[in-house]
């Protein structure tokens, strides 16, 4: 596995095969960049997808309701 050739951006692809996924991958970006300031909007934006997701359920009169 450690090919003298590779360089340090095939090593850490390498190392990140197989694990995460994006929220993993968000969460260290914020934790690593100390963006705590996109949080809120990262989470507002995923409460929106999430209420124009329902809306087109039968969850839909519930959510009008809100508002």
């Amino acid at each position: 596995m450690s090919d003298p050739e590779r360089n340090e951006f095939e090593r850490a692809s390498a190392d990140h095969v197989g694990g995460g996924g994006l929220l993993k991958d968000l969460w260290g970006y914020l934790r690593e960049n100390k963006k705590w300031w996109l949080l809120p909007i990262i989470v507002m934006l995923l409460v929106f997808g999430l209420l124009l997701f329902l809306s087109g359920t039968v969850l839909a009169p519930f959510i009008y309701t809100l508002f």
